[in-house]
C-alpha cells in the first residue's frame, strides 16, 4: 500500500492488511516536524496491535536531521518496523518548493548524501521512492537509481510519472523496466495498477519484484485480495454492493473510535471512492457529503443497499 498523505493512517492500513496487503506505509512524514517535536507530525507514527509490520516514509533534505530522525524512529517502532522509506518523488509544490520530495531528483549529490546518511543511521533496511524525473526533458530515473544503490539503499520504488505529470497521464512502465535492468536491489513498480489485470501486466512488462498500489486501493482495500488470488491462480469473488456499503460503515466506525467525532469528517474524503462505479453514485455522494454521525451515514447506506 503506497504512502498517501491524508489517507494511509492506521485505520486504513489495518483495512489493507486485512485484505492481503504485504506491507503498508505511513503517510509521508516530515523529518523536520519530528525533529522540532510537532505533536501533529508525531501523530502520523501512530500504530497499535493490529500492525506487526510497517514502513515509515520520511521526507526531508537535511542529511543530519534525516539520519537522526531515522535512528529515533527505529528505536521507537522496532520490532514492528520493517523499513524506512525516503520520499524523493512527491510532486506537491509545498514540498518541492522547500527542496524536498521530487526536488531532490534535480540535485543528485544532495540526494546521495541524504540516502547515505539515513542508510548508515537506520537499524532497518532503507528504501527510496522516486519518479521518472522532474519533467520529460530531465528524466533521470536510471541515473538516480544507480546513485541510490551506491548510497546504500536496500530497494526502491519507481513511480513511472514525472513531477510535471503529477498524477495525470499514463505511467511509463518502460522507465520502471529500465531501472530494474540497471540495478541489482529489489524494485517495486508504482503507477496505474488498479486491479488484477493491471498487476499482471506490470509484472510482465517491467520484471519488477513487487507492486505498490496507491489510489487504486482507496475505497477498494479488497484489491489486494483480488490481486493475490490472480497471482496464485485462485478463484476470486468480488464484493457485492452490500459488501462495499458495509465496508464503508466499518471504516467510519473505526475512524470515529480512533479519532472521535472528527473521524466522520475525515471519512467524507473516502466515501466517494467506496461509491465509485456504483449505480446512482452521484446521488449517494451528495447525500453522504454532509453526514455528521455514523448513525446518519448508516441510515443512508443501509437504505440504499436495500433498494
Amino acid at each position: 500500500m503506497a504512502p498517501m498523505a491524508g489517507y494511509t493512517d492506521l485505520t486504513f492500513r489495518a483495512f489493507c492488511y486485512a485484505y492481503g496487503c504485504d506491507l503498508a506505509y505511513t503517510e509521508m512524514i516530515s523529518a523536520k516536524g519530528l525533529y522540532y517535536q510537532s505533536d501533529k507530525t508525531a501523530g502520523l507514527l501512530a500504530t497499535d496491535e493490529r500492525e506487526n509490520r510497517l514502513a515509515v516514509q520520511l521526507f526531508g533534505s537535511d542529511p543530519a536531521i534525516m539520519a537522526e530522525i531515522a535512528a529515533r524512529v527505529c528505536r521507537l517502532l522496532e520490532p514492528k518496523l520493517t523499513l524506512i522509506d525516503i520520499n524523493m518523488g512527491c510532486p506537491a509544490p509545498k514540498i518541492t518548493g522547500n527542496g524536498d520530495g521530487c526536488a531532490l531528483m534535480r540535485d543528485l549529490p544532495l540526494a546521495g548524501r541524504v540516502l547515505s546518511a539515513v542508510a548508515h543511521a537506520s537499524s532497518v533496511p532503507v528504501t527510496v521512492k522516486f519518479r521518472k524525473g522532474w519533467d520529460a526533458a530531465s528524466a533521470n530515473a536510471v541515473a538516480f537509481a544507480r546513485l541510490a544503490q551506491d548510497s546504500g539503499v536496500a530497494g526502491m520504488t519507481v513511480h513511472g510519472r514525472t513531477r510535471e505529470q503529477q498524477y495525470g497521464g499514463r505511467a511509463d512502465w518502460d522507465c520502471i523496466a529500465a531501472v530494474k535492468q540497471a540495478v541489482s536491489v529489489p524494485i517495486i513498480g508504482n503507477g496505474d495498477v488498479r486491479d488484477a489485470a493491471s498487476a499482471r501486466a506490470m509484472l510482465a512488462h517491467t520484471g519488477c519484484d513487487g507492486i505498490m498500489i496507491g489510489r487504486g486501493a482507496l475505497g477498494r482495500p479488497f484489491v489486494f485480495q483480488e490481486i493475490r488470488a490472480a497471482l496464485s491462480d485462485e478463484p476470486y469473488t468480488p464484493p457485492t454492493r452490500e459488501d462495499r456499503m458495509a465496508l464503508a460503515l466499518r471504516h467510519a466506525r473505526l475512524l470515529v473510535a480512533a479519532k472521535g467525532p472528527h473521524g466522520i469528517i475525515e471519512l467524507r474524503k473516502h466515501i466517494p471512492f467506496y461509491l465509485h462505479g456504483l449505480p446512482d453514485a452521484a446521488r449517494l455522494r451528495r447525500a453522504t457529503n454532509a453526514v455528521k454521525s455514523v448513525e446518519e451515514l448508516a441510515r443512508i447506506l443501509t437504505v440504499d443497499s436495500a433498494e
